[in-house]
């Protein structure tokens, strides 16, 4: 039987596993107190313990739905970012991805290795079609990543990000899965 939804996933150097609420100090550490985790996106739901622990809480109840795919990440047994995938479409077949890694990792290949794997999951075992995800033209790191796991730049929307005030511009990225038969549509 295929599992769906948030399984586990393993990398050679990575395990991609379901949030636990004792996730949540390590977030609101790592992740909510440091501004360079949010400088290009703005977006930072783990700014404070409470924001953190709720944060937590709601991904965990989301574990529910055959279609909630949001996992953390550890390397050698200690937590080190999270992943999910968001927005999932049915009519267009389509998820987009949302990636963060600790800065203490950054520039060791963790965020390429983690999206070919969630990729290559959500293709090949949930069906799903195109999986999409963005990030600011400054933000190389992420741009690298995404284009690791096999993701293409399909458009720039010029000075679409506006981040305390900084403005980029959104390169789009997607991974459009290969039909296996030439037939479908």
């Amino acid at each position: 039987m295929t599992t769906h939804g948030t399984t586990t996933l393993t990398t050679p150097r990575l395990t991609l596993r379901r949030h636990i609420l004792s996730d949540a100090p390590t977030l609101h550490r790592d992740f909510g107190l440091d501004p360079e985790m949010s400088r290009y996106s703005g977006w930072n739901p783990y700014a404070t313990s409470e924001m953190a622990e709720e944060t937590v809480r709601d991904i965990i109840g989301s574990y529910a739905d055959g279609r909630s795919y949001s996992w953390a990440i550890e390397h050698e047994g200690k937590l080190i970012g999270t992943v999910g995938a968001y927005d999932y479409d049915p009519e267009a077949n389509s998820a987009e991805l949302g990636i963060s890694i600790a800065r203490a990792c950054w520039g060791q290949g963790f965020a390429g290795e983690v999206l070919t794997a969630v990729v290559r999951y959500l293709t090949e075992n949930e069906g799903i079609s195109r999986v999409a995800a963005w990030c600011a033209s400054d933000n190389i790191g992420s741009a690298r990543a995404m284009e690791k796991a096999g993701m293409q730049r399909i458009r720039i929307e010029e000075g679409a990000l506006d981040v305390d005030g900084q403005v980029f511009d959104k390169w789009i990225y997607e991974y459009r899965a290969r039909k296996e038969h030439p037939h479908e549509q």
